[in-house]
């Protein structure tokens, strides 16, 4: 599968922001797809995930409340929306698919077999 985020931008803090991950073919749906960011000068780092089977969500301690994760199959696509955004979001964001993947592996990064290309989120103050 092939992916491709988009949607970032220069945003304020306390504003919101979509991310969109539009993923190629058929078998889309049988993919966890993850989010994660990588923030100036540091390593990337888990957001939020979303499995194949059930729909169930994950999310880092430091966006819990505040992110949704979700996903339409039927556009093959999956959304990040970012509510109440802080200058600690800022970074590249990358989607990534892992085919069935589990919950329990959502947060490794060797996980995922593909990875979109990224998209920058910038909040600032």
């Amino acid at each position: 599968v092939q992916l491709q985020a988009y949607g970032g931008g220069l945003v304020k803090t306390g504003d919101s922001l979509r991310l969109s991950c539009a993923g190629s073919g058929r078998s889309f749906s049988t993919y966890t797809i993850s989010w994660f960011r990588q923030p100036p000068g540091k390593e990337r780092e888990f957001v939020a995930a979303i499995t194949w089977s059930t729909g169930s969500t994950y999310y880092a301690d430091s966006v819990k409340g505040r992110f949704t994760i979700s996903r339409d199959n039927t556009k093959n696509t999956v959304y990040l929306q970012m509510n109440s955004l802080e200058s600690e979001d800022t970074g590249v964001y990358y989607c990534a698919a892992e085919r069935y993947g589990s919950g329990s592996s959502v947060r490794g990064q060797s996980e995922y077999d593909y990875w979109g290309q990224g998209t920058q989120v910038t909040v600032s103050s």
